[in-house]
């Protein structure tokens, strides 16, 4: 049931990479070795701004994705792989080159230029020399945005750098940077002060030494973009960096101010320039001699609108008079760039990178809000853009089960993916990554999403703009519910009466389920889901005006919503008391109500500063006054962590981050639903545990890619995780983590208390940890009175089995699968148990169609054992089995009287196929001595027995099936669901089963005893 996600966690796995020169210490990996994070989903790609190829590999590309590492395609697109994982500390790739003199050597910036609000940083430039297997960091460790990266076209140690630099602060590591041996050294060649970096950056093709520069002066604070103006302008060098000349004041030139600009050079002709350039009378302008004059060719605004966001400019390999601009949708120009009248059409609007074949501009890789895709026909048809890197904000596990993921993607939908369990709904399909139920659930890309407890198919969600929707999943309704329905875009702070984050709270109170609650500047509450609402509080952020104005720059302003300021950016209603409730604004206040919103106090950490962004709130189910608080700060450039404890509402405050590196600054705190003091902290470079209240943290990544994680839930039996670049994950059945002691490691043998499983849907999983490996582990399954039901043994491996080196790793998963042998290593081993009792017995080569006659039936609903021996000791742990709760109308005695069928089934089928071997036993026993009539009617039985003219799988469609393979069918007829046995089936059981008398009593008939005196088993 959790097959879906197996091919996709196998190219996913990364050991402890949350930051290689700052490291916390990692959890102990052998008391939870064999714990996973598992990926759901979805297989759809978020945001990219860097794409690659080379002109030799007609079939492999790069795309950097803008929080989920570099990814690499090898058969033109059809399928990508992450090939940065566990290698670079950043998830964040914003911009990527490979050598065109040697197609293995791959360079990658990290960090992200174009400035929206949910950038994400990196740590500089990092190499590969034999084609993305292995990175090395390559310098510019501090520079946190590199925009640009080109390599020599001939000499691959020379390679030249954009640095845009740090986004919340002035910088000195901005500018052009070169290298000449490969990244060990870098040198500023071209810097313009530590507010303007560099943004664009190309190689005259035909002079290697002629090479065009843009920077731009940009920042960014919490409640606004500003770009513009200062130093930004377009510089040309001709003598590979050393000299600079300005171009951006050239004749032709649009006035100052002047802000983003993107420039190209033609192949053909390297006196051909384009540049788009935002400026107020701005556009596409193009110089035919080298920059010295320029001319404006075009200023429509579908090319520079945003201009933040965009402004990118490609000249065609072939066409001189070919030209290209990446915007919302994707232009082109063949008439010079005057005419942009040719859109082509791409997977997913937003468009931020292009490469195109030197050789063959038909080929083409592009980079766009949906990830990376290939095209080999100029752009007329794309590959798909199915690979997990969606960028996640808040998500929630629902209460259906089995249960959905839920959460807002960016660039893209809410949606919701299963846990597990929900196959049903999928028809048979060929592509993995679209197999999986799933749907959008409301609102829009950044919203929280909360579920309706009394009605689990109606969805509350949000979106930027204060949107807010009522969703019936039965029917697909959507229905707009805001408090206060007045729409605004590109408006500032100060002229809207309600300030409504980007991705602002909704939520339900835990203790009244008729409370549902928004926030803008203020609270509000309905009790009717919708229909009506109540503001209960006053405006609980600093609202300072000057947080409050136009965001966007001199030039182009921008407010599609991320900077709006002074909003409530938390919201936790209580779990203990239904009129306590504690928020946090997003510029730096914690305020708590104890009377339902009639009077609100200030409770914010004296050491808390202006600005901070108050990210989560998570209130104790376990203790009424404790509150565990997520801040972050690093749109003020201070990337450090914050976590604050509370266990008296807010009058104290402890600071809580020991063993959380500085740089892994906090998006989410979460407390363990079951045991008080386990925690769980989403950070921008993975997730960290503590067991032990937050006084210490150790690193959680597993198998987790270095990657954001913005928000996560932890249910009764899973931790399930946003991550902001790899899409959901989850970590299925947490008992090793929710029993952690430490004297567990000191232990020859500790058994975790299982989890329940369910009918048909949810296995036993039993976790157990040994401390020195076994050469005798048991694992026996026993009903509440002890009786066994099955035993599992572990076994050597035989010298005629496959070795370990020689199997494949799908190999070793049947063969373990196949045998269910419990494994013997140090450390957490995990067995799984399918709820089955033995199955049928069985001989070689046996061919039957639609049967499994190895599967044995379903233990009934309730209490059962387990007991596992190992290293000379025993625990046993008691666990239950359910019926799955969705089952309507089928009782207990339903399932007594089809377990009882379903064992006289295997019984009967036991019996037919013992008497095949029986008769080839005797056979081969007695040879020639048999006579030639009684050899005949042992054969005329055993071909009623079992169609022994199969020798291929599909031979059953040849020559007809036999009485063995009969009654395993109607096994598998009377097991196809929870239910009762029809009548149909009693009466084609009873028939089979005096089909099998006679041909018992024709064989003991036949042959009265063999050589050891024994009748022939029946």
């Amino acid at each position: 049931m959790k097959n879906y996600a197996v091919a996709l966690l196998s190219m996913c796995i990364s050991l402890f990479v949350s930051d290689l020169s700052a490291q916390s210490e990692p959890v102990d990996t052998t008391l939870f070795k064999s714990m996973e994070y598992r990926l759901v989903g979805p297989y759809r790609g978020g945001r990219s701004i860097a794409v690659a190829g080379h002109k030799d590999r007609v079939n492999e590309y790069y795309f950097g994705a803008t929080g989920g590492g570099l990814w690499k395609t090898t058969d033109g697109g059809n399928t990508w792989d992450p090939v940065t994982d566990g290698q670079i500390n950043s998830s964040s790739v914003g911009a990527v080159d490979v050598a065109d003199s040697n197609p293995d050597i791959v360079y990658i910036g990290t960090g992200e230029s174009q400035f929206r609000g949910n950038i994400m940083q990196g740590d500089g430039v990092y190499k590969s020399t034999d084609a993305g297997k292995t990175w090395k960091h390559a310098g510019l460790k501090n520079s946190q945005t590199v925009a640009r990266i080109r390599v020599h076209p001939t000499n691959p140690d020379i390679v030249y750098a954009a640095v845009l630099g740090h986004p919340f602060g002035p910088n000195e590591d901005r500018g052009v940077y070169k290298t000449t041996d490969g990244g060990d050294t870098w040198k500023k060649i071209l810097y313009k002060g530590p507010k303007a970096g560099a943004v664009d950056l190309i190689i005259d093709p035909s002079d290697h030494n002629t090479i065009y520069a843009s920077t731009w002066a940009v920042y960014r604070t919490p409640w606004k973009m500003w770009g513009g103006g200062g130093a930004s302008g377009l510089f040309k060098s001709t003598d590979g960096g050393e000299n600079w000349e300005e171009l951006s004041n050239r004749p032709g030139m649009p006035e100052a101010p002047i802000g983003k600009i993107g420039v190209t050079v033609s192949p053909v002709d390297s006196n051909r320039v384009w540049a788009i350039i935002e400026a107020n009378n701005g556009g596409v302008f193009r110089s035919d001699d080298g920059g010295k004059t320029w001319e404006q060719t075009n200023s429509e605004r579908k090319l520079r609108q945003r201009a933040f966001y965009y402004t990118r400019i490609y000249a065609d390999p072939k066409d001189k008079e070919a030209v290209y601009v990446l915007n919302v949708n994707f232009w082109k120009s063949t008439d010079g760039g005057k005419k942009f009248d040719t859109e082509i059409k791409v997977p997913h609007g937003d468009n931020h990178d292009l490469w195109i074949d030197p050789s063959n501009p038909m080929r083409m890789a592009e980079a766009n809000d949906g990830g990376g895709t290939i095209s080999v026909n100029g752009g007329k048809t794309w590959t798909d853009e199915n690979f997990p890197t969606a960028q996640l904000y808040h998500i929630t596990a629902t209460n259906d089960f089995p249960y959905f993921v839920a959460g807002a993607q960016q660039d893209n939908s809410t949606i919701a993916v299963p846990s597990e369990g929900w196959n049903f709904l999928t028809a048979r399909t060929n592509t993995l990554k679209k197999s999986t139920p799933q749907y959008a659930v409301g609102g829009g890309e950044s919203g929280y999403i909360a579920q309706d407890p009394k009605d689990l198919d109606i969805f509350y969600a949000g979106s930027y703009s204060g949107v807010l929707t009522r969703y019936n999943r039965r029917t697909g309704e959507s229905r707009r519910i805001e408090p206060y329905p007045r729409y605004f875009m590109g408006e500032p702070a100060e002229t809207l009466p309600e300030r409504v984050h980007w991705t602002y709270p909704i939520v339900f109170s835990p203790v009244d389920s008729d409370r549902l609650y928004v926030t803008s500047q203020h609270v509000w509450t309905s009790n009717d889901r919708g229909q009506s609402w109540t503001k209960i509080s006053p405006d609980l952020t600093y609202a300072d005006p000057e947080t409050m104005g136009e965001s966007g720059g001199v030039i182009t302003l921008d407010m599609s919503g991320p900077e709006l300021y002074a909003t409530v950016y938390a919201l936790a209603p209580s779990h203990h008391d239904v009129n306590t409730i504690w928020a946090g604004s997003d510029d730096g206040l914690i305020h708590i109500t104890r009377n339902h919103g009639e009077s609100w106090e200030n409770i914010t950490p004296p050491d808390v500063p202006k600005h901070s962004r108050i990210s989560i709130i998570d209130v104790s189910r376990h203790h009424a006054g404790t509150a565990y608080v997520a801040i972050k700060r690093y749109q003020m450039n201070d990337r450090a962590p914050y976590i604050y404890k509370t266990d008296d509402y807010g009058k104290t405050w402890k600071k809580i981050i020991n063993g959380i590196p500085h740089g892994h600054y906090v998006h989410a705190i979460r407390e363990d639903v079951k045991v008080p003091g386990l925690l769980y902290a989403g950070t921008e470079h993975g997730m960290y545990v503590s067991f032990n209240e937050g006084e210490n943290w150790k690193s959680f990544q597993l198998n987790l890619p270095d990657v954001a994680i913005r928000d996560l839930v932890v249910n009764e039996k899973d931790i399930a995780i946003a991550t902001h670049g790899r899409s959901m994950w989850i970590l299925d059945d947490i008992s090793p983590i929710r029993e952690y002691k430490e004297d567990i490691a000191q232990k020859d043998l500790h058994l975790y208390t299982p989890y329940y499983a369910v009918r048909r849907v949810q296995d036993a999983v039993f976790q157990y940890y040994l401390g020195k490996e076994s050469d005798n582990v048991t694992i026996e399954i026993m009903d509440s009175s002890g009786n066994t039901i099955r035993k599992f043994v572990y076994e050597e491996p035989t010298e005629e089995e496959t070795s370990e080196e020689e199997a494949s790793e799908e190999e070793k998963d049947k063969k373990e699968k196949d045998k269910d042998v419990p494994s013997n290593h140090v450390g957490l081993n995990t067995f799984t148990w399918d709820l089955r009792y033995p199955g049928a017995t069985v001989f070689d080569k046996m061919i039957l169609w639609s049967a499994r006659p190895k599967r044995g039936p379903m233990v009934l609903p309730g209490e059962y054992q387990v007991k596992v021996t190992a290293n000379g000791k025993s625990e046993t742990r008691e666990f239950e089995v359910k019926m799955d709760p969705r089952v309507q109308g089928v009782t207990l005695a339903d399932l007594e009287k089809q377990f009882d069928l379903l064992l006289n089934l295997r019984d009967k089928f036991s019996e037919a196929n013992e008497a095949v071997i029986s008769i080839r036993e005797y056979k081969q026993e007695k040879g020639d001595k048999i006579r030639k009539s009684i050899l005949k009617k042992l054969n005329a039985i055993e071909s009623e027995l079992y169609q022994v003219k199969n020798e291929s799988r599909q031979d059953p469609l040849n020559y007809p099936i036999k009485l063995n393979n009969k009654l395993a069918s109607l096994s598998l007829i009377v097991d196809s669901a929870e239910a009762r046995p029809t009548d149909g089936a009693y009466q084609v059981y009873e028939e089979l089963s005096q089909e099998l008398g006679k041909l018992m009593d024709q064989l003991n008939s036949l042959i009265l005893s063999d050589k050891k005196g024994k009748r022939i088993k029946g």
